[in-house]
């Protein structure tokens, strides 16, 4: 597996976290896991689309190009062939501002061809010349449906959520943005398609992760690092988005530098790149 990131032009710095490239020749079987970290994508498949499992439609095929909405429970893919699809990474503030009615669609990856079919077209060949190492026409479809401006109050609030790992209290995130509490709490989640304080515990999530990953701190540690309770408290937030315990998730991530793991593709995604290549 090959997993690589790219940083947006300056231009595109208010909207796009980054473009992002995965490749696997040969797969393994089983199912994969995503987990969620607070963003909206933009996915185009150049090969197999993958089976992706929800709630309401079970396993069923993945479209060509996708919306992946926010979400607060893990995604689980399973490949049935070769895989290499690019995707852009929007920033939390700025799903709205690029798909608008994203904050709609929570919890659901769909097909991009429904919302917009122009906009399926031209990010499958923008997708193409991406793989082939020109990035231009990425940049330039990214840049004629960023037009529309992000709410700089919300922004800030999800810079200053992220800066404290999410360790912040909703009510002083309101006064910061000169807005009611009610106010505020419709504002972000119409911009970002999450309440404040869910996207608080993703971004807890993710840090929790990137300590299990890199760490040798005991979970208890690790739990009062992230600013939970007690081990009991982080242990069941990680399995409601996970569906694994901190132990196992440790486990699991470091069986993946050796290795085959279930979890192989989502810490590609924690990590910012992966450490199997394809061959």
């Amino acid at each position: 597996m090959h997993y690589l990131e790219f940083p947006p032009p300056a231009a595109l710095s208010a909207h796009v976290q980054c473009a992002w490239s995965l490749r696997d020749a040969a797969p393994g079987g089983g199912a994969r896991t995503i987990f969620p970290d607070g963003r909206c994508e933009l996915i185009a498949h150049l090969a197999t689309p993958p089976r992706c499992w929800d709630a309401s439609d079970g396993w069923h095929s993945q479209a060509n190009t996708l919306f992946a909405a926010q979400r607060v429970v893990a995604v689980r893919l399973e490949a049935t062939g070769p895989v290499h699809c690019i995707g852009v990474r929007l920033l939390p503030a700025a799903g709205a501002a690029v798909i608008p009615g994203a904050a709609k669609l929570r919890d659901r990856i769909v097909d991009l061809a429904q919302l917009d079919a122009r906009l399926s077209r031209e990010l499958a060949a923008a997708a193409r010349d991406f793989a082939a190492g020109s990035a231009a026409a990425l940049w330039k479809l990214l840049s004629r449906h960023a037009v529309r401006g992000v709410d700089v109050r919300i922004a800030t609030a999800v810079a200053r959520i992220e800066a404290a790992a999410g360790h912040v209290r909703i009510d002083a995130l309101a006064r910061s943005a000169a807005l009611s509490p009610r106010g505020f709490q419709q504002k972000f989640r119409a911009a970002v398609g999450l309440t404040p304080k869910e996207f608080a515990r993703l971004t807890r999530l993710q840090a929790t992760l990137r300590a299990l990953d890199a760490g040798e701190s005991s979970i208890a540690a690790v739990a009062s690092d992230a600013g939970f309770a007690d081990q009991a408290h982080v242990t069941r937030e990680l399995r409601r988005a996970t569906g694994l315990t901190p132990a196992k998730l440790r486990a699991e991530l470091r069986r993946d530098r050796a290795g085959d793991a279930a979890v192989r593709l989502a810490a590609a995604f924690v990590r910012g790149t992966s450490n199997v290549k394809d061959t």
